[in-house]
């Protein structure tokens, strides 16, 4: 078990007061039997009417209603979490295999075929050609053992670069370039494993690693693909793994704009922004 704490300040600048559309927040972590939020301290300015609700995905969203205008606007976000082993425990078995192609339950076929729809129909010619060449992937037969191997894959071939520039490159511009941010190879892994027949879902969150202690990290993606029985399984192919506890995932979408930390408008000119500039601190606490 763990304990930390995590601070992202996200701070937009504007050359004069401009007023706020409505802003949607997705920063609080998704609690679950390896997640508990102790506590969260949210502070905002300007001046703000929240709500919070859940959305279709059960991620927890604050709407922000601002109530003046501001030449400023920050979002302060500090959560403390205890993190804990996965529950149940795992004993040690022989391993569940799953063949391919997947077949869900009929009682969840519903819900897991709107997970295996693409979101980038126009990439998905381009992505199985890609998978196609990869000699590595072709004679699996198990479901981990291919996404394992597609998790490593990416990593290989897609050279990591920070971007930020707002939303995601597309799978063929990912593999176009051969690089791309951590949603840019989360997207790719997410339409390539749909394009196996895997429902698949976008996960954003922090990641608890050097540049997140230090205190100049980022937000984080990775993708979630749910097999039968075994459920929902992380892999994140910025690093070559599957998830584990230095994960925390905040939240989930079919695509990756339902997820985004901080969106929202405002009324002026183009030229009346000026910057944007997110940190991300996390810090272990004593247990």
């Amino acid at each position: 078990m763990s304990r930390l704490r995590i601070e992202h300040r996200t701070q937009y600048k504007y050359r004069q007061a401009v007023q706020f559309g409505r802003h949607r927040l997705v920063i609080r972590p998704r609690e679950g039997h390896d997640l508990r939020v102790e506590r969260m301290t949210l502070e905002i300015t300007p001046a703000y009417h929240l709500t919070w609700s859940r959305d279709v995905y059960s991620n927890s969203i604050a709407l922000i209603d601002f109530r003046e205008p501001a030449a400023e606007l920050v979002v302060h976000n500090i959560v403390e979490v205890t993190r804990s082993i996965p529950f149940p425990l795992q004993e040690p078995f022989a391993p569940c295999t799953v063949a391919l192609p997947v077949v869900y339950d009929p009682l969840e076929a519903a819900i897991a075929t709107s997970y295996q729809s693409v979101s980038y129909p126009d990439d998905l010619d381009e992505v199985r050609s890609w998978l196609n060449g990869q000699s590595e992937l072709t004679a699996l037969t198990d479901a981990e053992g291919l996404l394992t191997a597609l998790c490593l894959l990416i990593p290989q071939q897609i050279r990591y670069q920070r971007r930020d520039i707002k939303g995601v490159q597309t799978p063929s511009k990912t593999l176009q370039l051969r690089s791309g941010s951590c949603r840019d190879m989360a997207t790719l892994m997410m339409e390539a494993a749909r394009s196996y027949g895997f429902s698949a879902r976008f996960a954003s969150g922090y990641l608890n690693c050097p540049a997140s202690e230090a205190g100049r990290a980022a937000m984080h993606a990775w993708t979630e693909i749910y097999l039968p029985v075994l459920g929902w399984r992380g892999f994140d192919p910025t690093l070559g793994e599957p998830t584990s506890l230095k994960h925390i995932v905040v939240g989930v979408s079919h695509h990756p704009r339902g997820v985004m930390p901080v969106s929202g408008v405002f009324t002026g000119s183009t030229g009346d922004f000026v910057d944007m500039v997110a940190q991300v601190k996390i810090e272990a606490m004593d247990a």
